[in-house]
């Protein structure tokens, strides 16, 4: 289903019925990886809002929750080339964007690429590299594109890095700057299941977790139609003013040191207008800004250490953020 074009051929907002077909597409696709992640529906629905506001997702959480179990259904659902990164001190940025090896039969360097180049690409343990590897992975998150010896090479389209990391071993990692972590759009954590759903993952005991395959779901192409499709989201001025607010109470707030930053507030509305047509609607509401808020915003502040201290925590912050700005009270009809 294609976007509304005018005349002039801009853009036009979504239509109801786009916003009807977004949400059935949608939602195949968060069903598709329910059979793999159980009871943890809010998570994929995190994951594929990141794939179609083309960003890229970082998870955070224990060993053994499910990060790539996710991380591996996502990139299943999607017809395409998909590649996984086992991250280690001693990989190099070569080994994840590519070499150019010289050719003696034809006197030239031939470029051979490296697992960055697919669709999807699973970057576990993304703590674990050096610095300069990770700096490597998250410029090309960026710019789309590798550049070896001087020539630039287009990593394609669509292209989703979901990485992955521990946040309670210390020894042997390189915690990612906060420079580097407002490149992700969103992050989020999986926890631990319900018991039911802990009973079902018990049931299928003896399927070992990397044997467990999806069916896909959609094609790149239909994951670039929907990205082209979310962006005509109708935004209202006053979301827009909602969300400036938010961003200016995170800089304001005592226990921290750095607030979001202007990248921050365009992925927020980014990510609500996917949400918005993932619920079947074609404008934004505040609740999809609420919905979203944490997960766009809270690895994007920096605290005061005597507020980490404390225990404060940026999603505390964002809580008490959210309490004490007051969103729209009415929308006005299109």
């Amino acid at each position: 289903m294609d976007a509304t074009i005018d005349s002039r051929g801009s853009t036009m907002t979504m239509t109801p019925e786009q916003a009807t077909w977004f949400e059935d597409v949608f939602g195949r696709l968060v069903g598709n990886v329910e059979h793999v992640l159980l009871g943890k529906t809010q998570v994929i629905r995190l994951a594929f809002t990141a794939l179609l506001s083309e960003g890229h997702l970082l998870l955070e959480d224990f060993p053994g929750t499910g990060k790539t179990s996710l991380a591996r259904a996502v990139a299943q659902s999607v017809q395409g080339m998909n590649s996984r990164l086992q991250f280690t001190p001693d990989l190099l940025p070569g080994d994840i964007t590519g070499v150019s090896i010289y050719d003696q039969r034809t006197g030239e360097f031939d470029f051979h690429p490296g697992p960055i180049f697919a669709n999807i690409v699973l970057a576990d343990e993304i703590n674990r590299a050096s610095p300069k590897t990770q700096a490597a992975l998250l410029e090309v998150m960026e710019e789309g594109r590798v550049t070896v010896d001087g020539r630039s090479h287009e990593v394609g389209s669509p292209f989703m890095v979901i990485a992955t990391q521990n946040p309670i071993e210390q020894a042997g990692t390189y915690r990612l700057p906060e420079a580097q972590l407002d490149r992700f759009l969103l992050k989020t954590s999986i926890g631990y299941p319900d018991h039911a759903s802990t009973l079902r993952i018990l049931e299928g005991a003896a399927t070992r977790p990397h044997e467990v395959r999806v069916p896909s779901v959609v094609t790149g192409a239909t994951v670039l139609e929907l990205a082209a499709t979310a962006r005509t989201v109708h935004v209202e001025s006053s979301i827009n003013d909602y969300v400036s607010r938010l961003v200016d109470a995170t800089r304001s707030a005592s226990e921290v040191r750095l607030g979001a930053s202007v990248r921050g507030a365009l992925a927020l509305v980014r990510t609500a207008k996917t949400w918005a047509a993932a619920n079947g609607r074609h404008y934004v509401v505040p609740d999809d800004v609420k919905a979203l808020a944490e997960p766009v915003l809270a690895h994007r502040l920096v605290l005061e250490p005597e507020a980490e201290f404390d225990g404060v925590t940026t999603s505390s912050v964002l809580a008490q953020v959210l309490l004490e700005t007051p969103p729209p009270s009415e929308r006005h009809a299109m």
